[in-house]
């Protein structure tokens, strides 16, 4: 037994999403245990309601809406998401080095996608390595190298000739790619609003797929077969009228194609859930979105008709799984965030941590 402080965290600990609870666990030098520890010197207790770290599985900490920033707006973004309970993120593409956060006891763990990679001219300025179809795979290759066991790619964007949006790389081109990224050990996911992306995708073996307002009753079954997750992001895709209303005296097509798919927003992500599709909570902060928007994120997952308690595991304990990453469990680090109430009553609890806690050490 170490001399260092020791939290008793009572109450309800929520360690799965079904009802069965404990009543109390320990932080002892950072980890869990659900054993009383013998001899601790100082001990704080705290009470509340308790779930592992909140996950937000599509981020972008050292990006904003105009490219990289540096490390003290980085450390700004990564300190909102953790005072929002968000203690788990997955950076879903940033062309900054934010490895350094790594050393930071106080900022949350990142899963990093690497850079993202796009067609030459067909993303936003200042993301993405943009590229043509013949390096993809030379691409792919440094990123899963460079990332946390994901790649990044850009699935469709608007086409200046059709002006609408398209699907970015050719059949052949992508399927080596995502093979090499499974060769390397990487999962791939990939940016996609439009329909025509989709399919293709899947079928070249992609793991997740980002955003997915393009998912139809022809898609999902597909999805569903193949185990491909989404991350909705709504809270992104809240954004697409006013797109839209920048772009239509441009590119008309294209800004009627993004106000259908936002019409169809909620109705998309509750066919996905109801067919099997594991959905996860991501809010795509870090571009021209606030980062701390995890708790509106699941609220909106809750708006498109999915469960209280799925959503909040596609935020949790189900995000945590999927990602490699542990929960409220024997020896695991103690990065969990306690409420006043019962979030699976009512999810907009998530908007007002009472305690986080990173690394055993109470941090807000």
């Amino acid at each position: 037994m170490s001399d260092s402080e020791v939290l008793h965290i009572k109450g309800r600990v929520l360690t799965s999403p079904d009802r069965g609870t404990r009543d109390e666990l320990w932080a002892v030098d950072g980890r869990i245990t659900f054993d009383r520890p013998a001899g601790a010197r100082e001990v704080t207790t705290l009470e509340g309601w308790v779930l592992p770290g909140l996950v937000d599985a599509h981020c972008h900490v050292g990006l904003d809406a105009h490219g990289p920033v540096d490390e003290s707006t980085s450390e700004k973004q990564a300190l909102t998401d953790r005072d929002a309970g968000a203690l788990l993120l997955r950076d879903a593409g940033s062309p900054s080095d934010t490895r350094w956060i790594d050393d930071r006891e106080d900022l949350p763990r990142i899963i990093r996608a690497g850079r993202h990679i796009a067609r030459t001219r067909r993303y936003i300025r200042n993301y993405a390595h943009e590229i043509e179809p013949e390096d993809l795979v030379a691409y792919v290759a440094r990123e899963a190298r460079r990332g946390d066991g994901w790649v990044k790619l850009v699935g469709d964007w608007i086409d200046r000739e059709t002006g609408d949006l398209s699907l970015c790389w050719p059949r052949g081109a992508v399927e080596a790619a995502i093979a090499e990224a499974h060769r390397l050990g990487a999962r791939v996911t990939a940016h996609c609003f439009a329909e025509e992306s989709l399919a293709p995708l899947v079928e070249a073996g992609i793991d997740c797929v980002e955003h997915a307002t393009g998912l139809t009753e022809e898609t999902i079954p597909l999805f569903a077969e193949r185990g491909v997750a989404i991350v909705p992001t709504l809270v992104n895709i809240a954004t697409f009228p006013a797109l839209a209303r920048g772009g239509e005296g441009k590119f008309p097509r294209w800004a009627d194609h993004m106000r259908r798919l936002h019409a169809r927003r909620y109705e998309t992500v509750g066919a996905a859930y109801d067919a099997g599709i594991p959905v996860y909570v991501g809010t795509d902060a870090g571009g021209s979105l606030a980062h701390g928007l995890v708790a509106q994120e699941v609220a909106e997952l809750v708006k498109a008709g999915i469960p209280a308690t799925a959503a909040l595991a596609a935020a949790s304990w189900g995000a945590r799984s999927w990602l490699g990453r542990p929960g409220l469990e024997e020896g695991a680090p103690a990065d969990l965030v306690i409420y006043d109430s019962d979030p699976r009553e009512d999810v907009r609890v998530l908007g007002a941590p009472r305690r986080v806690v990173l690394r055993g050490r109470v941090v807000r």
